[in-house]
């Protein structure tokens, strides 16, 4: 099996860090959180975003293909490749590259979560905070990213992400579920059909959502 995927080795080599506030620090102007992200020109990044009180969104065909309508909308006004990805019922992992000249991967995600809501028709009550902030109540407000160190990091997260179906018991092997870049990976043969199957050796103890 091929492990040097493709991606990050080809897109590495980005020096400027900047590390900037969270977007929306507090509510009500009280600060809830303090914590930093990590904004990288060119930057490979693995992210979790997860919908709110875990709602299986997902678990309906019709909302994938209004997530994935969304990207692309996204993609086209500003770029990014999208490098793996898995949208399970209620979270979604993915691993982006960003351009080299840009670092804004929350505007991204800001905009994908807002042409989503646009063509959602939800079936969940938002709370009295959520109609404040005109939210549909389909999203957790936070997401988790890693920025990607090295070429093992990504390929152990290339493969959390394959593998993400097996874990949550929604698949036998990798390549049984539909919604994932896995069968893009075996056809250029960094899988094999039965991947994953078992749990990966590089991924044990991971737990990223």
């Amino acid at each position: 099996m091929n492990r040097l995927y493709v991606g990050w080795v080809e897109r590495a080599g980005c020096k400027d860090y900047s590390l900037q506030p969270a977007r929306n620090p507090s509510i009500n102007g009280k600060i809830v959180v303090n914590y930093r992200r990590l904004y990288v020109k060119g930057g490979t990044y693995f992210f979790t975003v997860v919908t709110q009180k875990r709602r299986p969104i997902f678990a309906e065909e019709i909302n994938t293909k209004i997530l994935r309508s969304a990207f692309k909308a996204v993609m086209d006004r500003k770029p990014f490749q999208v490098e793996s990805i898995v949208v399970l019922p209620d979270h979604i992992h993915c691993i982006w590259t960003l351009p080299r000249d840009d670092h804004d991967f929350s505007e991204r995600w800001k905009g994908i979560k807002y042409r989503f809501s646009l063509n959602y028709k939800s079936s969940f009550a938002p709370s009295d905070s959520m109609k404040k902030k005109k939210e549909k109540g389909l999203w957790q407000r936070r997401f988790w990213e890693h920025l990607i160190r090295d070429q093992d990091d990504f390929n152990r997260h290339i493969d959390y992400i394959h593998y993400n179906p097996v874990k949550h018991k929604l698949a036998r092997k990798a390549l049984d579920w539909p919604h994932s870049s896995f069968k893009r990976f075996m056809m250029k043969g960094i899988y094999e059909k039965n991947w994953g199957s078992t749990l990966p050796s590089d991924i044990k103890g991971m737990e990223l959502g």
